[in-house]
């Protein structure tokens, strides 16, 4: 049987586990930093997410968590954006930028390509080998 409790990730309280992974607390005070930055931004469409975290006194860090989250869009604040996950050029939606995207798709691809090449290298290998087998079997015979 187990206790289904554990420790709040954000202040180290013991509580009944959920999907939150926070003691019901934090999660309230969760809620109230988010509805402080919604009532800021409301009231200042024009603010950068520094500017958001100085007036709310939110971290950046759960600022551009509600973001990644799509608790907060930011398609109407035009000076809001955040760092590429990768390169940490300026983003306004998904985790990294269009030119890293590209750079890792075309890496994926080679190594796809890589893979099907070694395989390839491999199947002739095998072949060759084969052949030259069944030369000997029939010089034997």
């Amino acid at each position: 049987m187990s206790l289904n409790v554990a420790n709040c990730n954000r202040c180290g309280k013991v509580y009944m586990i959920n999907n939150y992974g926070l003691c019901p607390a934090c999660i309230r005070a969760l809620e109230v930093e988010y509805e402080k930055c919604l009532k800021f931004l409301r009231e200042n469409r024009q603010c950068t997410i520094q500017e958001l975290s100085e007036e709310t006194g939110v971290e950046m860090k759960q600022i551009m968590k509600f973001i990644r989250e799509g608790r907060i869009s930011i398609r109407n604040n035009p000076n809001m954006w955040y760092e590429c996950d990768v390169c940490s050029s300026p983003i306004r939606e998904g985790n990294i930028c269009d030119p890293c995207r590209t750079r890792l798709q075309k890496e994926t691809s080679g190594l796809i390509e890589d893979e099907r090449k070694k395989r390839e290298r491999e199947q002739q290998q095998k072949g060759v080998t084969y052949n030259i087998n069944d030369r000997l079997q029939d010089r034997l015979n």
